[in-house]
């Protein structure tokens, strides 16, 4: 097994809810392998060992220690309670005619995101627009920010 250091973590947080885990826990894995690519391509410049994993809501909700780290919760309030969570604490980065949204500090002071839609397909647009729109600047905000935001 391997041994993780708590504060080389991003978080990947998935409901678990069987809806979530048949519809989202893929998208979560393909955000992960995004990351561990971005990871890869600059981990001689980085200086630094991050580590994206993936995990389930109950968990990291239980989990006070993980709250600082980097999270990215994918999927809706009604799957993912870190999202029902979030969706309340996070400013919309990008919202598309009531039917996805991108919740993030688009400035990534705090390193939390909330990635979902009003249905699977609008959940796989919203975490593709991430990707696309918000996924480098965060990633570099991770890499080169101290001490990660705390809970608020």
């Amino acid at each position: 097994m391997i041994e993780l250091d708590d504060a080389q973590l991003i978080l990947i947080v998935v409901g678990a809810h069987l809806r979530a885990e048949v519809g989202d826990r893929p998208l979560a894995y393909k955000l992960h392998n995004r990351i561990s690519a971005w990871l890869d391509k600059r981990s001689e410049m980085l200086g630094l060992t991050i580590v994206p994993m993936v995990c389930c809501d109950v968990w990291y909700m239980n989990q006070q220690a993980l709250h600082g780290r980097p999270t990215i919760s994918v999927g809706g309030p009604g799957v993912n309670a870190l999202s029902a969570y979030f969706a309340q604490k996070l400013p919309a980065a990008l919202a598309r005619d009531d039917h996805l949204i991108v919740q993030l500090d688009a400035e990534f002071v705090d390193l939390r995101a909330c990635i979902w839609g009003m249905d699977h397909a609008q959940t796989v647009r919203a975490v593709d627009l991430f990707v696309e729109k918000y996924l480098d600047g965060y990633l570099r905000a991770v890499a080169t920010q101290v001490e990660p935001m705390g809970e608020s």
